[in-house]
């Protein structure tokens, strides 16, 4: 069993005893902890909404009773989407909101993602201030005459798709004139009632559904990888399909599938849609320190200025609005588009995307093409409590210290003579290392990361006892 307490929420895989693996109780004191923090921001009312997973509605009504006992308004989304849910937040005017959804965890993993009054992700410090209040289990509940109240609000993702048609940038009348055919493979998550109802609104000609059926079961890994997406490939490929899209469980990640059964790319997600955007606005990019250095060509090539930001959602929203940046993201097919909100947000990807295709007329390879070639190699290793993860990172800075280093979220080394670069970094939300490698090729991107995985392997071997 795992539980991973951190400052974005709590996450861990469901069952287990108290403190090793999401139980009842680790829920309720957590739910406790951030209930009595929206308390004392003055806030009366939280919003909730989850994925499909299938201990989600256990979770949510554990959840939704806590914040019920602490004297707070609950308004329940019921089967939603994280970027919904933080659109709801502000409109609904409520203190915070609770996204239950362990993103591209698989099935036994469950989560309590954590926004502010802003529908944005709580920063650091009131993230270390939740966890000191679920430490310390400092919460005053109500007495029977001033119990929060609970309400049903299924209406929020046909909300979201309205704002989304609205948008100047998003060109209905040209996604409807391409009359485009699409596949959507959701995993059997909440993506299977957003996507399809965002295509049909954008006016689709032909939508085949592969797992929309939001029951929790997810026919294969739900994060949406190369490996993980085989079978709407072939889809794609074999019934001519112009695009594939593939969604994680909370529908903030965004895949897509060329109509060669190809991926384009999850780093490229962000990059196609950023040049739509800086096509029709001159602007700034953020994206992570792990994201396709891509990004950074389009936006100095439409005379705009890139930054790299830490990993993390809240991360990369921070340095957005430090540099007024007009579309960011991270390179797993998040894309943030702050005329929106300052959110992951899937079916506003998917939107400006069709937008773009339609307008160029080209196929989606064409499009992939007009793009600088990067190829980024993803890895991990999975840690033990005896690895010490900040001396192997030290080590490594120290090894590479005659190349370009960056050590604001874990190691980033520059080869820039080669064009290619690698980051390692611990985790957030799984017990392992991260080392993702960019270079011009694929063979030389996987050739770096298992150099550099070599490196930390034997740095490993004398930490052991």
């Amino acid at each position: 069993m795992t539980l991973i307490k951190s400052i974005s929420g709590i996450r861990g895989t469901i069952g287990g005893a108290p403190g090793q693996g999401l139980t009842p109780v680790d829920i309720v004191k957590f739910a406790s902890a951030f209930g009595t923090w929206v308390k004392s921001r003055k806030g009366k009312r939280i919003v909730i909404g989850r994925d499909a997973r299938v201990s989600g509605e256990m979770v949510s009504n554990l959840v939704a009773s806590t914040l019920q006992g602490l004297g707070l308004d609950v308004i329940d989304l019921g089967l939603s989407t994280t970027p919904t849910v933080e659109i709801a937040v502000p409109l609904e005017k409520a203190g915070g909101g609770i996204i239950l959804t362990a993103s591209h965890n698989p099935a036994q993993w469950n989560a309590l993602k954590l926004v502010n009054e802003k529908g944005e992700f709580i920063s650091a410090a009131d993230g270390e201030l939740v966890l000191q209040l679920a430490i310390e289990e400092r919460f005053d509940f109500a007495p029977v005459e001033r119990l929060g109240t609970y309400s049903k609000n299924d209406k929020y993702i046909r909300k979201h798709i309205e704002l989304i048609k609205k948008h100047a940038l998003v060109d209905v009348k040209a996604i409807r004139k391409a009359k485009f055919k699409i596949v959507v493979d959701a995993v059997n998550s909440s993506g299977g009632i957003s996507v399809p109802q965002l295509l049909e609104e954008l006016g689709v000609k032909k939508i085949k559904k592969l797992y929309c059926e939001p029951n929790g079961n997810f026919p294969h890994n739900p994060e949406p990888l190369p490996e993980n997406i085989k079978e709407i490939s072939k889809v794609v490929k074999n019934g001519k399909y112009d695009l594939g899209i593939v969604v994680d469980p909370d529908v903030d990640r965004l895949a897509l599938v060329q109509e060669d059964g190809k991926p384009f790319g999850e780093e490229y997600t962000l990059v196609a849609v950023a040049d739509y955007v800086l096509s029709n606005k001159k602007g700034n990019t953020v994206s992570n320190l792990s994201s396709t250095r891509a990004l950074r060509d389009v936006t100095e090539k439409a005379k705009g200025k890139y930054t790299a930001a830490a990993v993390g959602e809240v991360n990369v929203v921070t340095e957005m609005k430090r540099t007024k940046a007009i579309i960011g993201g991270e390179g797993n097919g998040g894309v943030i588009f702050p005329d929106l909100h300052y959110g992951r947000d899937a079916l506003m990807g998917i939107a400006l995307f069709l937008s773009h295709l339609a307008q160029t007329k080209l196929k989606v390879s064409e499009l992939r093409k007009t793009y600088p070639a990067y190829f980024i190699s993803k890895n991990k290793i999975e840690l033990t409590p005896q690895i010490e993860v900040d001396s192997i990172l030290i080590k490594v800075k120290e090894k590479y210290k005659d190349e370009k280093v960056n050590t604001i979220d874990g190691v980033k080394i520059d080869f820039e003579k080669e064009k290619e670069w690698v980051h390692l970094r611990k985790s957030n939300t799984e017990p392992i290392i991260r080392i993702y490698a960019e270079s011009q090729n694929e063979k030389k991107a996987d050739e770096l990361a298992k150099r550099i995985i070599r490196d930390i392997q034997q740095l490993i071997t004398p930490t052991l006892p």
